[in-house]
């Protein structure tokens, strides 16, 4: 910028100042510009992707074959007993007279 020859210095220091500060405001712009194009580019493939899945028909999934009913018993059948075991030993402090 072509300040006149009789600006003075301190407007002219100013001047500079707020045209360096103007600069990288603008490129933290472009860079912001630059970062939310990239991510609506990004959300709107999703969002695409997700309109195909939504409105694709729906796979057809066989249901699962029917088995017929297992017959009832009618006579009890023998259950099995678990075999009784001896008693753990008493560790409470106890001791037995004997």
């Amino acid at each position: 910028m072509l300040l006149p020859a009789d600006t003075p210095p301190a407007v002219a220091d100013a001047l500079g100042y707020l045209q360096h500060h103007l600069q990288e405001l603008t490129e933290r712009q472009n860079a912001s510009e630059h970062t939310i194009n990239a991510t609506l580019m990004g959300l709107t493939a999703q969002l695409q992707q997700l309109t195909q899945l939504m409105t694709a028909p729906a796979p057809t999934i066989a249901p699962p074959p029917v088995s017929p009913p297992s017959p009832i018993p009618t006579a009890p059948s023998k259950q099995w007993t678990r075999p009784k075991l001896p008693s753990p030993p008493d560790f409470s402090g106890e001791r037995s007279s004997g």
